[in-house]
């Protein structure tokens, strides 16, 4: 059934109403007459730069009923005919699919005659032109682009627009509330000065912007004032917060155009460059103002009139978007998001309980049993300790006192000998590449190195307290019969307590626990990261190098711990004192690890090749490569500096990958040592040439000699394993970068591969043919090469969170090339710097124009200096992981971090989160050093 015919089309513009005829066949609606009724509807169309139109809605329009004089809908009208019984919704559904049938047939035909009219346009302004000078003629030109960027301003566009320019970035529902309590606060005499406005509004750290806007907004009154009362502020607070977006847009245009004549001057430009690259602190982007002022000015004046107005403006907000087209996001599918949703459905308590179960045992199940191991041992040695010395005649005189000191004296042994095993890492390493890394978790060598240690505390209290406080005095006062029954093993003569501590027994055990107490309290994190500030001169308690110095007291504490094993007052049969047995295979594994280390770190001779010094007090060192020196993506190696410090050892993740013939590593001055460190490479550095990155720099030609490096390693860490992962989500806070560079730069070596064995074996196919009949004859004498293992991993998403500017220039290189060669998109990387304001605050929105508009005309990002785009604030990690999960349904996600704890702890959240309710399975691995 036909239910609606349209006239010949007439060319008109959105939002006319179109009237059309409708006639009811009688056979298909009973009860219906043959008199057609008048309907009107709204049709909207969007005409595009390339001729073509987009329908965009068809609504019931408006009509002028002339029997009452009043505005009638017209489906209304037709409801209301006694010759219609079908509902006016479904004529409507029905007609409005005709119609947009309809409108795609004569899309042609109305794009022909709309080039047509425009052509005549342009005929007619031409001649009118001939008699025009050239400056109105710009302004003729000048009229139709702001004609044509009107008809493009969508009200999507709008709605994209108006979650931008945000002023205040935090507006709370009672945020007048906090601005009045500043006001009362800062007001003097009633009246708030403009040097407080910043501090007023929550701008405190933009004082300069703060200020602009006041002035902006005291031009609109006509007013040059240097206070305001609680009205005035009130007014004021309305305008910043209006909802309305071209409110908001001529508060930033006036901020701009300080003269009010409606036209924005190039200096003007460069000026409001400025004052946001200052309230954003970039201090490059402030130095190349005019440039980029310029760029603006060009984009926006192709008339070269010497000036922008408000539309131009609004023009270039409204395309940000099309120019931030290289950095796309990452795409849905609706596959993936009706499984994410399937997670989101409510469960029973019980269930929801028992899932939350099974993956906490899912992912924590190695962990699970070497703890459910270890503490098996401790209770079975205290067991063993406990029940034995029950036999024995002391128990009469000291009761359990003596029990409990023997059962933890047992654990300390055995706990004294296991705490070395985490920590030989040339060990862990190797295990690692063996079947056993599949059963036991080393990454967590050194958190259970902890674990250990509070052990040893625990053990340590409950031995020596036991001993001091309740076996000792239980001695001393014990009867003289009770002591030459019970207690003979201590001698004839019944000691005195300071006897008992004056002993080998004694002083041995105070000593040890003395030094243990030092090494532990500063190997906590208040000490050893400088968190407790101390006076001169106790300062130097605190750092790295205090911490690296009292762990070394162990080697006293292990003499000492053999010496008070040998002299037990209740064992004196040699191979009952055990304490020898538990310690001599970790004690020489550990030795012979030191003296691996000291002898190949004489063997791995390096040659300082190029050293470099970044923004962010980060030393950049490249070096020979030994031949000998193999290793992994993600792992890290040790790095002395005999001229800082001949006895300390610092670990660093290689920044170079493994086919490169020089190893690298980033080390950012953190702490004392690096300081050192730094303050030495920079005497021998001099200022770059022309081209070259870094503040100072220094080579082989350098004529000042470079001081002398060690290296040992590599050794393992969790990121060398992302091989075994579909996607890569690798996430770096600041220097935390520096172990995902290696595996880039691998994963781009690889992609190269790719590609280079894809060209070689379509040009071996090409000439199979040809040689086919002569390589029968010789194919069974030919030996096929073996085949490398492919590369699992098929993307890759790099995540770089720094505070600085300056901080892009330390992989800046990097960043380039794999830009450059990674033709099929298989890594993606994103920088954040979060001092600059997220995107859609007003003090922001420029840079984010200007860095649109230099990447669309140069190709490079004004942030970082590079091909890859930089974000501002802070990631969402909840919509990065969803993304992901979205894009990669079924595949195993590696995220992979290195950075402040308080990030490791989201990420993990995350992880557990989306594992529960996404069919994607994310594995997170967090770097310990």
């Amino acid at each position: 059934m036909r239910g609606a015919s349209l006239p010949t089309h007439q060319r008109r513009w959105a939002s006319d109403t179109v009237p059309s005829k409708t006639t009811l066949s009688s056979s298909t609606s009973p009860g219906t007459d043959s008199n057609s009724a008048e309907e009107f509807v709204e049709v909207t169309l969007d005409l595009q730069d390339d001729d073509t139109i987009i329908l965009r809605s068809v609504e019931p329009a408006t009509v002028l009923n002339v029997d009452n004089g009043t505005d009638t809908p017209a489906s209304a009208s037709v409801s209301r005919s006694p010759t219609i019984k079908r509902s006016s919704s479904n004529r409507l559904r029905q007609f409005s699919q005709e119609l947009k049938a309809e409108a795609v047939a004569k899309a042609k035909q109305f794009s022909q005659e709309l080039k047509a009219e425009l052509r005549k346009f342009s005929w007619g302004h031409g001649h009118a032109a001939q008699a025009l000078s050239g400056f109105d003629s710009a302004l003729a030109a000048r009229a139709l682009r702001k004609q044509r960027a009107q008809l493009d301003r969508t009200r999507s566009g709008a709605q994209k627009a108006l979650r931008g320019l945000r002023f205040i970035s935090n507006n709370k529902a009672n945020a007048w509330e906090e601005v009045e309590n500043n006001f009362n606060k800062l007001a003097k005499d009633g009246f708030l000065f403009r040097s407080d406005f910043a501090q007023c509004i929550g701008m405190k750290e933009s004082k300069e912007f703060a200020l602009e806007m006041f002035d902006a907004l005291s031009r609109r009154r006509r007013l040059k004032v240097e206070k305001i009362n609680k009205e005035e502020l009130y007014e004021y607070w309305s305008q910043i917060t209006d909802q309305s977006f071209d409110s908001r847009l001529q508060i930033f245009f006036d901020m701009v155009d300080k003269n009010e004549d409606g036209r924005i001057t190039e200096a003007e430009v460069k000026e409001i460059i400025m004052l946001s690259a200052s309230a954003n602190k970039l201090s490059r982007l402030k130095e190349q103002a005019e440039e980029y002022a310029a760029l603006i000015m060009e984009e926006l004046d192709p008339e070269r009139l010497g000036y922008i107005e408000l539309w131009q403006l609004e023009t270039l907000l409204l395309q940000k978007d099309t120019y931030l087209s290289y950095s796309q996001a990452l795409s849905y599918t609706s596959q993936a998001l009706s499984q994410n949703l399937q997670g989101l459905r409510k469960k029973s308590r019980i269930r929801r309980m028992s899932t939350k179960l099974l993956y906490y045992l899912e992912e924590n199940w190695k962990r699970i049993w070497v703890l459910s191991l270890w503490i098996m041992i401790m209770t079975g040695l205290f067991i063993w300790k406990f029940l034995q010395y029950k036999q024995n005649g002391a128990f009469v005189v000291m009761h359990y006192c003596v029990l409990t000191a023997k059962g933890a004296a047992e654990t300390l042994k055995f706990n004294m000998a296991l705490i070395l095993l985490p920590v030989c890492r040339n060990t862990i390493t190797w295990l690692r590449s063996t079947k056993l890394g599949l059963f036991v978790p080393f990454d967590d060598n050194i958190n259970f190195h902890k674990t250990i240690a509070a052990a040893i505390v625990i053990g340590v209290i409950l031995h020596a307290g036991n001993h001091l406080a309740c076996d000792f005095p239980r001695l001393i006062n014990s009867t003289p019969d009770e002591y030459s029954h019970y207690l003979h093993d201590f001698g004839s003569r019944k000691p005195t307590y300071m006897d008992l501590v004056k002993g080998p027994e004694g002083v041995t055990g105070i000593l040890m626990v003395i030094c243990m107490a030092i090494a532990f309290i500063l190997a906590t994190k208040w000490f050893r990261r400088n968190l407790i500030k101390l006076p001169k001169p106790f300062d130097r308690i605190t750092g790295f190098n205090a911490f690296w110095y009292s762990h070394h007291l162990f080697v006293i504490v292990y003499i000492l711990l053999i010496i008070h094993g040998v002299f037990l007052y209740l064992v004196h049969i040699w191979y009952r004192k055990t304490t020898w047995m538990y310690l001599a295979v970790p004690v020489l594994l550990y030795a012979g690890e030191r003296v691996l280390r000291f002898f190949r770190s004489g063997f791995y001779t390096v040659r300082l090749l190029k050293v470099a010094i970044y923004p962010g007090g980060v030393l950049t060192l490249q070096m020979s490569k030994p031949p000998q020196f193999r290793y992994k993506s993600g792992q890290y190696m040790f790095v002395q500096c005999p001229a800082v410090s001949p006895f300390e050892w610092h670990p660093f993740s290689i920044t170079s990958a493994p086919g490169d013939d020089y190893l690298s590593v980033h080390i950012r001055q953190l702490g004392d040592w690096t300081q050192e460190l730094k303050r030495l490479f920079s005497e021998v550095c001099e200022p770059p040439v022309a081209g070259k990155s870094g503040l100072l720099r220094a080579d082989e030609t350098t004529k000042k000699s470079l001081p002398k490096l060690l290296i040992d390693g590599p050794y393992g860490a969790p990121a060398q394993d992302y091989r075994k992962y579909d996607v890569l989500l690798l996430v770096g806070l600041g220097i935390g970068a520096t172990p995902f560079i290696s595996i880039l730069k691998d994963l781009l070596n690889n992609i190269v591969k790719m590609e280079e064995q894809a060209d070689l074996a379509s040009d071996t196919s090409s000439t199979s043919d040809l040689s086919n009949g002569s390589n029968e004859s010789t194919a069974p004498n030919r030996v096929s090469p073996k085949r490398k293992k492919t590369l699992k991993t098929t993307n890759a998403y790099f995540y770089w969170v720094t505070r600085e500017q300056g901080s892009f220039d330390w992989f800046k290189g990097v960043m380039n090339e794999v830009a450059d060669l990674d033709q099929r998109g298989v890594i993606e990387m994103h920088n954040y710097l979060t001092s600059v304001y997220e995107e859609g605050d007003a003090r922001s929105a420029l840079i984010t124009m200007v860095q649109a508009l230099n990447h669309a005309k140069n190709g490079v990002d004004i942030v970082s200096g590079t091909r890859v785009r930089t974000h501002f604030a802070r990631p969402k990690w909840k919509n990065v992981l969803s993304k992901l999960s979205s894009k990669h349904c079924n595949a195993r996600i590696g995220v992979f971090y290195c950075g402040a704890p308080i990030l490791a702890k989201e990420l993990s959240k995350l992880c557990y989160e989306f594992n529960q309710k996404s069919c994607t399975k994310f594995e997170f691995h967090k770097e310990h050093f």
